[in-house]
């Protein structure tokens, strides 16, 4: 049932929220004493790849000597110590955000790295902050509940480069132009076009990392697939800018295991490979099971828990039907954040898209998610991948007004528990 705080909220227009956003901003950006000022400020932006580029970016800059604050989607950091973003917001609130820079101010930090959001451009919750350098990964389908067409997309994420002194852009996206068109000053990343500044090459991609060269300089990667060459092209390109050598970005890059939540693999007794993304847009989750089809073993099978959020976007999710079973064996639709949407009506248009599947033989809909998890570690068989997507490091699930603790990562180690005790 809808609260009644969020029945006036869906009363309330935007443009009249919108305003309630920005002067909080201002606000808190007086309250705090101006703290981004003084220090060097990175957002990066982007419909996919924002948390790792930002986590690349905040360990190149450490590696440099940089006292390095960093807000993703899946922490916060500052100075060294980290707690879990358990807010499920890619970007906070005005007050939440200047609280956060002041707190990186007073830690002696000099460099803050923070993820930025098209909802947080469009609402104003950056007021007062001053980025001297805007990183922006690619734009494709996502949000469009909220900004309704794409190029209402692109004019929100474009936003950081209106208060941003350098953009980074990546050459390989969809149309660069326009966003090159808006920076003012620009540096530019790509892995096949040449006249990008900084441009990946002898590119060789495997199961266990990636390896590329820009320039005289190698770079040798732990996170695997072409898209997190690009993350880390992108971040490189934001240190190159910010003063830090790229050999010193390329022996940080190389160190990092993994991002929480991103293509993260979890350790089992079964002899299969098991991971977990955040995958939640047709894009993402095409580029991962195009990964992960080349991880297949011979006589191997892919086994995918995946769903779709609610009220968001509900154009995508056959899509991401159709893409996921393209690729899997196994599909088992389960609920994810359905907030305060129907989750019958979510799998069902998750549903539309999947083709040559059998139900409960090689398609099973579970809406209980550990259920489904359970299922999944069931159906494993040695060197079988199961691919557990959409909620990545995420510490709750939303349901309604409700936020249920939940870690996909931990749910499969528990359920992996259970099995080894039963045996």
């Amino acid at each position: 049932m809808m609260s009644l705080k969020r029945l006036i909220s869906k009363l309330i227009p935007q443009p009249v929220k919108n305003l309630a956003h920005v002067a909080e901003s201002c606000l808190a950006v007086a309250w705090f004493g101006f703290p981004s000022r003084g220090m060097v400020i990175v957002g990066v932006t982007g419909t996919n790849g924002k948390t790792t580029t930002s986590n690349i970016l905040a360990r190149m800059l450490e590696a440099d000597g940089k006292r390095v604050a960093l807000a993703s989607t899946v922490s916060f950091r500052i100075a060294g110590n980290e707690k879990v973003n358990a807010s499920k917001f890619t970007t906070l609130g005005g007050y939440r955000l200047q609280k956060f820079l002041r707190e990186a101010r007073d830690a002696g930090c000099t460099h803050v790295v923070l993820e930025v959001s098209s909802h947080a451009l469009d609402q104003g919750r950056i007021v007062g902050v001053r980025f001297a350098v805007a990183v922006i990964t690619n734009v494709t389908r996502e949000h469009l509940d909220y900004h309704k067409t794409m190029e209402e997309y692109r004019r929100a994420k474009a936003k950081l480069f209106d208060v941003s002194d350098v953009a980074v852009v990546n050459l390989d996206m969809w149309e660069p132009e326009f966003f090159l068109a808006k920076a003012k000053r620009k540096t530019t990343y790509s892995t096949v076009e040449p006249s990008a500044d900084l441009l990946a090459e002898d590119i060789v991609l495997s199961i266990g990392g990636s390896r590329f060269t820009v320039g005289e300089t190698a770079f040798s990667l732990r996170l695997p697939g072409k898209f997190n060459v690009e993350n880390t092209l992108a971040a490189a390109a934001a240190a190159k800018m910010l003063g830090v050598p790229m050999n010193t970005a390329a022996k940080a890059a190389s160190e990092i295991p993994f991002i929480p939540g991103r293509m993260e693999a979890v350790p089992n007794g079964l002899k299969a490979t098991i991971i977990v993304d955040y995958a939640v847009t047709p894009d993402s989750l095409g580029k991962l099971y195009d990964l992960v089809s080349t991880m297949r073993k011979d006589g191997a099978r892919i086994i995918s828990v995946f769903g779709a959020c609610g009220d968001r976007d509900r154009g995508k999710r056959p899509i991401m039907g159709e893409i996921v079973s393209s690729v899997a064996d196994i599909m088992i639709l389960t609920d994810e954040d359905p907030y305060y949407e129907d989750p019958e009506r979510i799998l069902d248009e998750v549903e539309q898209g999947i083709r040559n599947k059998e139900r409960d033989k090689t398609f099973f809909r579970i809406r209980d998610r550990r259920d489904a998890i359970r299922k999944g570690l069931s159906l494993l068989s040695m060197d079988d991948l199961l691919l557990v997507t959409g909620k990545g490091a995420e510490e709750t699930m939303a349901i309604g007004d409700r936020r249920i603790p939940w870690n996909d990562r931990k749910v499969i180690v528990e359920e992996l528990e259970r099995i080894s005790a039963s045996m």
